[in-house]
């Protein structure tokens, strides 16, 4: 069956980074488009970065620069790296499989805290 597992989320100071992680399984994973999101209290899940098929990028303009999304189809991985957090980073954080089905993680929590 398909799953996306995230992990790598946690507890961590203001400036600091992360590197989340999203294992897929059950698709062929190289056809789809790979996303992160993130959603916090009361508030619309929000579309943090996406990778395509082909590796190209696209951001939200809070965590240009900042983040990076990259993807390794031989091990069927997708990855956000997270630079100079901010305390408004903190979010559950998921991600996506979009083809012509979609696909969602369970989610990883980031706290971003001193």
């Amino acid at each position: 069956q398909v799953q996306l597992v995230e992990s790598g989320g946690g507890l961590v100071q203001p400036g600091g980074s992360l590197r989340l992680s999203c294992a897929a399984s059950g698709f062929i994973f190289s056809r789809f488009a790979m996303s992160w999101y993130r959603q916090t209290p009361g508030k619309e899940r929000e579309l943090v970065a996406t990778i395509s098929t082909s590796s190209q990028t696209h951001y939200a303009e809070s965590v240009k620069v900042r983040f990076n999304i990259f993807r390794d189809n031989a091990k069927n991985m997708v990855y956000l790296q997270m630079n100079s957090l901010k305390p408004e980073d903190t979010a559950v954080y998921y991600c996506k499989a979009i083809n012509f089905n979609e696909y969602w993680g369970q989610g990883t929590q980031v706290t971003v805290s001193s």
